[in-house]
């Protein structure tokens, strides 16, 4: 019966340092293969004078390797036609023949770099030269009879290697099929359930009893004797290991999984969380100081051979039993009903926990035998009549559990009395324990016993997935990480907002989906018979290679690539920073020359990490040519703006006709460069709107630059007098007022250009010469202001536009030209007055006139007032 208890009650205590021993440590057959081919590996080193040498010796290894694989191979063979009804033995040949095929794997890998080195001579070379053709030297076809041979030899060590390699794979698929065909005949075994079978049962468990506490005294006369020092010293270890983690736990974890008594009404949420965490962190940490006791125990060899597998189910026993305990208590909570997740009554919350925990010990307690009557060689007679009995207990407690009245009152008093089981539960139930006993009956113990135990530990690790589930779907929501315990301590701690508390419980709602699925999946596959090699073995396979093809991934390799790029792009950063603050900044190098710099490094140290990253990921280079080549045609097509704008940014860092901080014309864009990237420029105007204008179009069209070698500009004010005002002495004033300046240059001189008679005023432009552009408004602003002045000083006026209309009065239009003398005296210079009086002059001349008569009597009037 040993293969089907598949080592249940151990789930607990081996859960904690499964993931790092899978994770860290290849199985152990590897690496006693791996040293044995370390001898045999070649320098990679080469002498190019010797290139035979070197090849045949890279050759014999291969060969002397694969001599050793193939031993390997018909051990494991051997072994396995031996071991079939053991299912400990299988597990161990299958760890073995999947260490075996990753070293064959190896070494096709190691050939094939020179298999790729002589195809690449060859070609070099050159075919033979045919019939008629001149004659090669002699040194050339002895090379290349060379090369032909050995790669003859490569090629064949290679296939061999292949054909090996197929097959261990289809010895780890017999492996598998025996094991499977192992579970099932053990499980569906049917034994004659009678008298007799309790008769002898009962005599032999007499026998086993005598011979268990013989060896149990015998233990500890060894012990006393022998091992005194020994024992205390890891029962010391052993317990400072449960203080450590017990007071650990409850100094780190206390505020998440203690229930508050003074919270008298606890959100749900906080229910959750203190039942999920309670029963992880608290079995996680019976288990590890169970597994640090019998580690010690072994290692100091105080345990024998037959006292070590009975402590080991001692410890599972214990495990089992505290980790359904933890469970049924924080789900139930029968002496806290403001705690409770489920509404049941106070009376069903105490039933409800005792029979889970009646049928935890009493699948533990058959456990614990079971491993006795194997220590002590009891005949299985003995095996099935416990096993039997456990089951018959568990299917008993079942049908009794139905009956019961659990659910809350409809009036919500936890203290009355409750209500009976939904009507299907209840079936399913009754049914469950009536199928448990029945199949026990019939002979068919094993499959009852794994019924049981399935229904008590499968049953529990759902529910405490369901509860880490439901937590972080609860904690997921928004705005609820910002009430948790973690959420109010990081924004007090961190003064996060808002947002990033929401961020935060998303976070922590994926991690805690995380922590329920590694936690429980493992479990309920040990449960369902795998054994804890067939994980350690999935494990490093998961992390370490997954095959998709021909094609490897390695997600450990994948992780040390992410954070050796995350590390390349820090440190990119990093020296980024300090280059521009403590080198080119007290260099005083120009401010676009910095930008440059910057960001010439930063895309160097990002495609740096990036080759080192995908390198560390266990990707091959090489192989993305193809890749590259194929799309190739894409970008030429469809991405060619991307790769124009990306290779104009490149030349414009380069090339640097403008710098960040220029003032900048291009097309309808001006204002100043803010930001140059590979693919856009940032052009800031002066009214702070940004335009993002792609590089290709600074590089194709005409940009102008204010200020690209230097910021001196020159800057104009037009000025326009009147025809009385004389012309030297107001050129005189304004050089006088421009010279009053400080800001502007003597070199060149400003200077005031007369430019034209204009039809109402004299036209002059004063222009002058900044050493920064930026100045140019306020001077210009200041100087028109003290022009002003200084002509109401000197009674130089400034003319406005004016025009004078000569009216001509002849005949029949002599309403319509009364008309237009008075509309034009009467209305503005506009382009409306205009239209509005030619609309008014093409009118007929019988319309009008009463019109022109009306207005020529106002007029009258007017002048006569």
């Amino acid at each position: 019966m040993r293969p089907l208890k598949f080592r249940l009650f151990l789930l607990p205590l081996l859960l904690l340092g499964l993931g790092f021993i899978a994770a860290a440590v290849p199985p152990a057959g590897g690496y006693a293969f791996a040293q044995d081919q370390q001898p045999a590996q070649p320098s990679q080193q080469t002498d190019q004078q010797q290139p035979a040498q070197l090849a045949n010796g890279l050759l014999e290894a291969a060969v002397a390797d694969l001599a050793k694989a193939k031993r390997a191979f018909a051990a494991i063979q051997d072994g396995a036609k031996q071991s079939e009804m053991d299912d400990e033995t299988l597990v161990a040949l299958s760890g073995q023949v999947d260490d075996l095929n990753r070293s064959v794997t190896a070494i096709s890998a190691r050939l094939k770099p020179r298999t790729a080195e002589i195809d690449t001579r060859l070609t070099q070379l050159g075919a033979a030269p045919k019939e008629g053709q001149p004659p090669e030297a002699p040194i050339v076809t002895q090379e290349r009879d060379r090369l032909n041979a050995e790669r003859s030899q490569i090629s064949a060590v290679i296939l061999d290697a292949d054909n090996l390699t197929a097959e261990t794979n289809r010895l780890s698929m017999q492996l598998m099929e025996m094991r499977r065909k192992l579970f099932a005949e053990t499980l569906f075994k049917r034994t004659d359930i009678s008298a007799t079978t309790f008769g002898d049962a009962g005599a032999a468990l007499v026998d086993e009893g005598i011979k268990f506490s013989d060896a149990v005294t015998s233990w500890i006369g060894f012990v006393l004797k022998a091992k005194l020092a020994s024992f205390l010293a890891a029962v010391c270890l052993s317990i400072g290991a449960a203080l450590l983690f017990l007071s650990g736990g409850y100094r780190l974890f206390r505020r998440y999984y203690v229930q508050d008594e003074t919270i008298e009404n606890p959100p749900y949420i906080s229910r959750l969380s203190v039942a999920f965490w309670s029963t992880l962190i608290r079995t996680l940490s019976l288990a590890a100081f169970l597994v640090t006791s019998f580690f010690f125990l072994s290692n100091f060899n105080v345990l024998r051979p037959d006292i070590a597998p009975i402590l080991a189910a001692i410890f599972g026993f214990i495990g089992l039993v505290y980790f359904v305990g933890r469970l049924s208590n924080a789900v139930f909570a029968p002496f806290r009903p403001h705690w409770r997740l489920v509404k049941l009554s106070n009376k069903g919350a105490h039933s409800l926990t005792w029979c889970l925990q009646a049928m935890a010990v009493v699948n533990g307690l058959d456990y614990v035998f079971d491993r006795i009557s194997e220590s002590m060689g009891s005949p299985v007679v003995v095996t099935v009549a416990k096993s039997f009995l456990a089951a018959l207990l568990i299917g008993l407690i079942l049908i009794a559990a139905s009956f019961g009245s659990p659910m809350l009152a409809k009036n919500g008093d936890p203290d009355a009395p409750g209500r009976r089981w939904p009507h299907g539960m209840a079936i399913i139930l009754r049914v469950l324990g009536i199928l448990v006993i029945f199949t026990s009956f019939i002979g068919y113990v094993g499959l009852a016993r794994f019924m049981a135990t399935q229904l008590i530990v499968t049953s529990a690790v759902i529910a405490t997935m369901y509860l880490g589930f439901q937590l972080g779907k609860a904690v997921s929501k928004q705005g609820v990480f910002a009430e948790t315990i973690i959420g109010r301590f990081l924004e007090n701690r961190l003064t996060l907002g808002e947002v990033a508390l929401d961020q935060a419980g998303l976070a922590a709602g994926l991690a805690t989906y995380a922590v329920a699925l590694l936690t429980g999946i493992p479990l309920i596959l040990l449960s369902w018979g795998f054994h804890i090699q067939d994980l350690e073995l999935f494990a490093y396979k998961l992390f370490t290679e997954i095959r998709i093809g021909n094609i490897s991934i390695s997600l450990l390799g994948i992780c040390v690539g992410i954070l050796l790029f995350a590390g390349g792009y820090l440190v990119t950063r990093w020296f980024q920073r300090w280059l521009d603050s403590n080198v080119m900044a007290r260099g005083q190098v120009d401010l676009g020359v910095r930008n440059s710099v910057k960001t010439g490094i930063g895309y160097l140290g990002i495609a740096v990490a990036a080759i080192i990253s995908i390198s560390a990921a266990g990707i091959d280079l090489s192989s993305l040519a193809l890749v590259a080549s194929a799309l190739s045609v894409g970008i030429g097509f469809g991405l060619q703006n991307i790769v124009s704008n990306f290779v104009s940014g490149l030349i414009l860092l380069v090339e640097r006709p403008f710098k960040v901080g220029d003032w900048i014309v291009s097309g309808t864009s001006e204002g100043i460069v803010k930001r140059i990237s590979v693919r856009a420029t940032e052009i800031e105007t002066f009214r702070k709107q940004s335009i993002i204008v792609p590089n290709s179009e600074l590089i194709n069209a005409s940009v102008g630059n204010w200020t690209h070698r230097n910021r001196l500009a020159r800057s104009e004010i037009p000025v326009s007098v009147s025809y009385d005002a004389d012309p030297r002495r107001v050129m005189d004033i304004l050089l006088e007022l421009v010279r009053g300046i400080p800001k502007v240059l003597r070199n060149p001189e400003p200077h005031v250009e007369f430019l034209r008679f204009g039809p109402s005023s004299l036209d002059f432009e004063m222009r002058f010469y900044l050493s920064d552009l930026s100045d140019g408004m306020e001077i210009r602003n200041n100087l028109r202001i003290e022009i002003l002045k200084r002509f109401k000083e000197e009674g130089i006026s400034i003319p406005y536009p004016h025009q004078e209309l000569h009216i001509i009065r002849d005949g029949r239009k002599n309403g319509q030209a009364e008309v237009a003398a008075n509309e034009l005296t009467d209305s503005a210079d506009g382009p409306e007055a205009d239209n509005h009086i030619a609309e008014r002059l093409a009118l007929p001349a019988e319309e009008n006139a009463p019109e022109a008569k009306g207005a020529g009597r106002r007029r009258g009037r007017t002048v006569a007032q």
